[in-house]
């Protein structure tokens, strides 16, 4: 990734990408709303570095042994509530791999002393016992992770903030940076008219929408704002 791009990605949030996506026919691949940030604030990208843990933490250690600076580890536990999958052992030891965060589809432990070090980590909670099975690995343990509906790899980038998680192809991500900004720069001319004192309405011709839709019903607002290059729906 180019500085540049690096740069304006850093200025986006994972709605502004998911606008992006949109906006380009690009799938919208986000993480269920359960899986959250251990700490509000937190923020982590990188390309993603999938793992399906199977019950041991030597699955991590042996990812970690592969690690490039800046992955984000995507952990595939199957959305299980009833273990949690990694504690404080392996988040220092992810840090001091070089990885970006963790995000998990399952849970963590450990949950106030993962708070006290800070580093990005986005799961659906905590719990207090981690495994008490253990399955055998799969050939492709290390090559894909589920995560709710979507299937992720090293083809994918991953975002995480405050609003969630989403997954971006990284042969698209240029373009999708490209489009979320300029819905970002679009967004932000509205409010500042907004707080400057004209209605949201005004700006996107919303009585002009309800007049073009008396004679032709199937006119969409979405379809509008693309007419008149507003944010919003998009």
């Amino acid at each position: 990734m180019t500085e540049a791009l690096a740069a304006q990605l850093a200025g986006l949030t994972t709605p502004h990408l998911a606008d992006g996506c949109l906006r380009l026919g690009v799938p919208i691949r986000v993480a269920p709303a359960g899986v959250r940030p251990l700490v509000r604030g937190m923020r982590c990208s990188g390309v993603a570095r999938p793992v399906r843990h199977v019950g041991s933490i030597d699955v991590f250690l042996e990812v970690f042994e592969k690690v490039q600076p800046g992955e984000v580890l995507v952990i595939d536990n199957g959305g299980r509530t009833d273990e949690a999958c990694i504690g404080d052992i392996i988040l220092l030891e992810g840090k001091a791999a070089g990885l970006g965060g963790f995000v998990i589809w399952g849970l963590h432990r450990d949950d106030s002393e993962l708070s006290g070090i800070g580093f990005p980590v986005f799961s659906m909670g905590a719990l207090p016992t981690g495994p008490q099975r253990l399955h055998a690995r799969a050939p492709d343990t290390f090559g894909r992770a589920s995560f709710g509906q979507h299937m992720i790899t090293a083809d994918d980038f991953v975002v995480a903030d405050d609003n969630g998680v989403i997954f971006l192809p990284r042969q698209n991500l240029a373009e999708i940076v490209s489009a979320a900004n300029a819905y970002r720069e679009t967004e932000a001319r509205q409010l500042k008219a907004m707080r400057e004192g004209k209605a949201y309405r005004s700006q996107t011709r919303f009585a002009d929408y309800l007049a073009r839709r008396v004679s032709d019903p199937a006119y969409g607002f979405r379809q509008h704002l693309k007419d008149i290059a507003a944010a919003g729906e998009v």
